[in-house]
Parts: C-alpha cells; structure tokens; sequence
C-alpha cells in the first residue's frame, strides 16, 4: 500500500482473543478507559457501547490521537476484537498484555500495521 501521507505517523494494532467468560458493556467500557492511561492516550470522551442483538457488543473511545474500537461476540463461540488506531507511537506488547489480562485470555493473536 502506498503511503499517501507520509508525514502523518499512523499506528494500527488488531488485538484478538478468546475471553474467559461472556463480555458485558461495563467490563467494554473499563477496558476502553483503561486502555488509555496504559498506552499513555489522552481520552476526550468516557467510552461507549451498543449490544446488536444479531452481532453482540461494540465499544469505541476517542482519543485526542485517534482511538479504539472493540466487538464482543457470544456466538457461536465467545470471542473479541480490539482495533486501535492512533496517530502517537505506543508499544503494542503493552496494548496485548493489558488486554489478555484484563479478559483473562490465555493468549492473544494480535498484528500490528
């Protein structure tokens, strides 16, 4: 892909797992608020959520450099996904590490772009 802007710094991170239990709104939004202190973010709005009955949970934060998205799903298997999109460097084995822990995952899959 080309990069049509090159002096803007952009950072993408996919986090995906398997959670030890089902995901609800208020765990969705302390672990978006959380996320932003322990990737050194600056949050402008609390995080939000929205349940679609065919699709499960969505979560979003906005950060003054960009922010995060999460999906929960309770089936057919119990499953996330966590998008993080920043204009601000951050370690992303910080973002994974968080992440599994807060959900008690046993791993992550996780890619960086």
């Amino acid at each position: 892909m080309i990069d049509l802007a090159p002096s803007i710094y952009r950072q993408r991170l996919v986090i995906e797992a398997y959670p030890k239990a089902a995901i609800s709104a208020e765990q969705i939004i302390r672990y978006l608020a959380g996320l932003a202190p322990v990737l050194d973010m600056n949050a402008l709005i609390e995080p939000v959520t929205h349940r679609s009955e065919a699709f499960g949970w969505a979560g979003w934060t906005h950060w003054e450099t960009s922010g995060a998205h999460f999906y929960a799903w309770e089936q057919p298997i119990l499953f996330y996904s966590v998008d993080i999109y920043t204009c601000k460097a951050f370690d992303p084995r910080t973002a994974v590490d968080y992440t599994k822990d807060f959900f008690g995952s046993d791993d992550a899959v996780y890619k960086e772009f």
